[in-house]
Parts: C-alpha cells; sequence; structure tokens
C-alpha cells in the first residue's frame, strides 16, 4: 500500500470503467449531480420524510377527529387569526386528560377554521417507543419525538407549525381535584427552540379536556405491574379495558390560540435569564386565560 500503508482521504476523481461508467468502488464527487441516480418519484407516495401518512391521517380526520371535533367535544374556537398563515409557529398549549385529546383537537381547529389551513406537527416523547401499536400509528398521524433538532427542523428549515406541551407527562397525570392548574414549564427548551429559529411562539388554551378524561386516582402498583406509562383510575378505564382509555365524556371544548411572541434579534436563545423569563411568561398567559374561560362557561358539558 502506497505512503507507508495509509489510505488517503483526498477526493478523488471517478474512474471510468470499459465501458465508459463511474467506478462503483471509488468516492463520489463533491460537486457532482448525483440527482439521476436517485429514484424517479413515485406518483402514489403518501409518505413525508417524517413518516406522516395522507391515506391514515387522512381517514382518521374524517372518521374519528371530525365526530369528536364536531359532535362529541363541540369544539369552540377563539383568536384562530394568531396562528401564522406561512413560516415556522411554535404553538405552545396546556395538556391534561388521561389520553389526551387536547392535540387533535387543536390539529383539527387549525384544518377547519383557518383561512389558511396547515399541517400541525405535535410532539411526543421518547418513551412512547417502547409500544409498538403507538410507535408505529403516531408519526403517520403528525407526531414526531420532542427533540430540539426535530422541532428546529420543522420551524426553520422547513417553516411548519409545531405543536409543544411543556407540561409534558406531568400534565396528564394531573389528578381531576387539580384540574386547570398548570405544572411547571420545565427549563424553558421551547423558547430556546423558538429564539432559535426565529419563529413566533402561539400560547394556546384549552378548557374540556380536564373533564372529557379526568383522572382520579393513579395506582401505582398496577402500573408497575402492567407496565404501563400510568395507571390512571377514569370513568372508563380500567372496568371497560384498553378502550376505556378512549371512553371520553362529552365536555364542551373551547380552544383560544392568543396573540403570538415574535423573536426578531439572532442570540436571543444564549441568554438563559431572559428564555426562563419568557418561559414564565407564556405559562402565566395561559393560565390566566385557562381561569377565564372556567370563570366564563355557565356549564361543563354546554359551556
Amino acid at each position: 500500500m502506497p505512503d507507508g500503508g495509509r489510505t488517503s482521504l483526498r477526493l478523488q476523481e471517478p474512474v471510468a470503467d470499459d465501458l465508459g461508467a463511474p467506478s462503483a468502488n471509488l468516492p463520489a464527487t463533491r460537486n457532482g449531480d448525483l440527482r439521476r441516480y436517485m429514484p424517479g418519484v413515485e406518483p402514489e407516495r403518501t409518505l413525508t420524510d417524517w413518516g406522516r401518512s395522507e391515506r391514515i391521517e387522512g381517514l382518521m380526520d374524517r372518521t374519528l377527529v371530525e365526530f369528536y371535533y364536531r359532535y362529541w367535544f363541540r369544539c369552540e374556537v377563539e383568536g384562530i387569526e394568531n396562528v401564522p398563515a406561512q413560516g415556522g409557529g411554535l404553538l405552545v398549549s396546556n395538556h391534561s386528560g388521561a389520553l389526551p385529546p387536547d392535540a387533535p383537537m387543536i390539529g383539527k381547529a387549525i384544518k377547519e377554521e383557518h383561512p389558511r389551513p396547515r399541517p400541525l406537527n405535535i410532539t411526543v416523547e421518547h418513551f412512547f417507543k417502547g409500544y409498538p401499536g403507538f410507535s408505529v400509528l403516531l408519526p403517520k398521524i403528525g407526531c414526531v419525538a420532542a427533540h430540539p433538532a426535530n422541532v428546529h427542523r420543522l420551524l426553520y428549515d422547513e417553516e411548519q407549525l409545531v405543536l409543544v406541551f411543556p407540561e409534558g407527562r406531568k400534565g396528564t397525570e394531573k389528578l381531576y381535584k387539580d384540574r386547570y392548574r398548570l405544572r411547571r414549564f420545565g427549563r424553558g427548551g421551547f423558547v430556546e427552540a423558538a429564539m432559535r429559529a426565529q419563529a413566533p411562539i402561539v400560547p394556546v388554551c384549552v378548557v374540556g379536556a380536564e373533564e372529557a378524561a379526568p383522572v382520579f386516582a393513579q395506582a401505582k402498583l398496577l402500573q408497575k405491574l402492567t407496565g404501563l406509562l400510568y395507571f390512571p383510575i377514569t370513568p372508563t378505564f380500567p372496568h371497560f379495558g384498553l378502550l376505556g382509555m378512549l371512553g371520553y365524556l362529552p365536555a364542551k371544548f373551547k380552544i383560544r390560540f392568543l396573540e403570538p411572541i415574535h423573536f426578531e434579534e439572532e442570540g436571543m436563545w444564549r441568554d438563559k435569564s431572559l428564555v426562563q423569563s419568557v418561559a414564565h411568561e407564556v405559562r402565566s398567559r395561559i393560565q390566566e386565560n385557562v381561569f377565564e374561560m372556567v370563570g366564563e362557561r355557565e356549564s361543563v358539558w354546554f359551556g
């Protein structure tokens, strides 16, 4: 081997073989146009790079989500004009319920009520990978792993809408007696992501989910025995089995989109105190509006 047995790391021009085609054993050129080597676009392709399926998402939207949105929860929407019609946008919402119905209702509201409907990407925690059914279905209906790199790519590179729940699992484990009291918003990672991408934050308030899927207790022993993420005691679970997790009560849903918070200066995310201040402001605005919406309604079931 030349040069004392070392392999050169420099790019080399491809050498044609006897048939005139570049040799497959040589490195590809940096500036070469390789598009002709890529497979052709399939007209029937319905999957995005994130694994989102137009067919599966469309089927669920026309059946299950449509039923819950229009007839079961009878959703009312305010401030839909605050959702950006173009460019990246980070939606930040409160979170609740044994199997939270808030995310699909927010996405459905944007699709049905916004003058320029856009798909919504929903961030989910990584523990869903341990459940084969969920891990296969969630990407197909627009869910992505809650990782900063994913959020940045969606907001900055692809200029899409992203929904995050800073309360995380603490929100879904919340008991009915603590309804509509927001948990901590973590360390403000969602604010840093928005600042890096210079995308606006749109706070979202959801009222109704606490009564639609109330959690009366958490059975820690049964959680360990079954291996579930948590074992909530609800009006329909566990006595109706796993399908009881979808046994929502017909509470009236109200969704309010608040005015966006913009970040137009570069490098704002480096100021950690500013990140924390904005995260606290977002949480306070959502909490204040949630209390206001709960105080204004006359009935849990009729609004």
